[in-house]
């Protein structure tokens, strides 16, 4: 993961909090990570996988 860039924290998170994810764009790659568990496991996805998820998502929530 030497690629990354840097994080940024999910704006939104549940009725109880805590539930925000952290996103790095690095150069080849995005990675993402639960931000209450920084050590934990990092899911890493292609740029082209990332932007695939959030058009998927953003078309979600115009319905």
């Amino acid at each position: 993961m030497a690629e990354r860039t840097g994080a940024a924290a999910g704006a939104e998170a549940g009725t109880e909090g805590g539930q925000c994810v952290e996103v790095a764009a690095g150069s080849a790659a995005v990675h993402v990570r639960d931000s209450k568990a920084e050590a934990g496991p990092i899911l890493t996805v292609s740029r082209e996988a990332w932007a695939g998820f959030i058009e998927l998502t953003a078309s979600e929530r115009r319905v």
